[in-house]
């Protein structure tokens, strides 16, 4: 038996973070694994893309529309350009509306929705009008309209995506917000003398942060399809720049000659989505404990 100084001697135990729960719970789900695997792996090879495929634009002497062999492992399109590269480049511009212009947009948002939600009042009456206003709008509609106005381009698609984030993840927030604004621990914080902004972004954000995000990666699947149905209409990188909704669009005059110029593409398009949506189901599953219950 140990005696009462031994035991108050004793050093605790370490208690992991709720975070580090989190990605455990999401790791033993074997959609949990696949999904952040196959991100992981699509963000190695869109980052280093120029090092494993080399230049997209480059064109290899040869007849066109050579099928998948070992010099070039998805073919070669109409021009005589190599498809592994192009894909890879594409991919990279997709993961850069997931991984860069959602988080911003995100970030800006929930950033809005929550100062908005604690204002409370007119202010919150009228900031929510705004969002409400732009909510409106289909997605696909309301980013045409700002592409219109800004035009074509990459950058203009992130912008675009952003500012659609921004008003879904300002009226999420807001919704947080107004469900713990009134909560035993804030009531706390307040009495003890805490500033607004600590109240908010240092209590209240963290208590919300899980279904947020958890709409983070619906939001980067929704933004990843956004850029490549613009690429696909011609309003995102301009050629000779590799997508890959352009590239699929390119490649609906050679269906029947060229099975593997879509087939590469949209195979990388659909395990992307599909990733990111396995993704926000576990996050989802390894937060709520509602839905581990179940």
């Amino acid at each position: 038996m140990t005696t009462l100084p031994q035991q108050l001697a004793a050093k605790p135990e370490r208690t992991q973070s709720p975070m580090v729960k989190t990605l455990v719970r999401m790791l033993r789900d074997p959609r949990g694994a696949l999904s952040i695997s196959v991100l992981l792996l699509m963000l190695l090879a869109g980052v280093f893309a120029h090092v494993l495929s080399g230049d997209p634009t480059a064109q290899s002497a040869g007849t066109k529309l050579l099928p998948p062999s070992r010099e070039h492992l998805f073919g070669v399109d109409e021009l005589q350009r190599d498809l592994l590269a192009r894909t890879l480049f594409g991919l990279r511009s997709s993961l850069a509306m997931a991984y860069l212009a959602v988080p911003v947009g995100a970030a800006a948002g929930a950033s809005f929705g929550f100062t908005v939600g604690y204002a409370g009042r007119w202010i919150d009456a009228t900031a929510m009008r705004f969002v409400d206003s732009m909510l409106a709008f289909p997605g696909l509609l309301l980013a045409l309209g700002i592409l219109t106005v800004l035009g074509p381009g990459v950058v203009n698609v992130g912008i675009a995506i952003a500012f659609l984030d921004f008003s879904i993840f300002a009226r999420m927030a807001r919704g947080q917000m107004l469900s713990e604004r009134t909560a035993e621990y804030v009531m706390a914080a307040r009495t003890l003398g805490a500033r607004p902004v600590r109240i908010i972004f240092r209590h209240i954000a963290i208590n919300a942060l899980p279904p947020l995000l958890t709409q983070l990666s619906l939001a980067m699947a929704a933004a990843v399809l956004l850029e490549a149905s613009l690429s696909f209409l011609g309003l995102g990188d301009k050629p000779p720049a590799a997508s890959l909704g352009g590239l699929i669009n390119a490649s609906r005059s050679y269906l029947r000659i060229a099975w593997w110029y879509p087939l590469f593409p949209g195979m990388m398009l659909a395990a992307l989505l599909l990733s990111l949506n396995f993704l926000a189901d576990v996050f989802n599953e390894a937060t709520n404990p509602w839905a581990r219950r179940g």
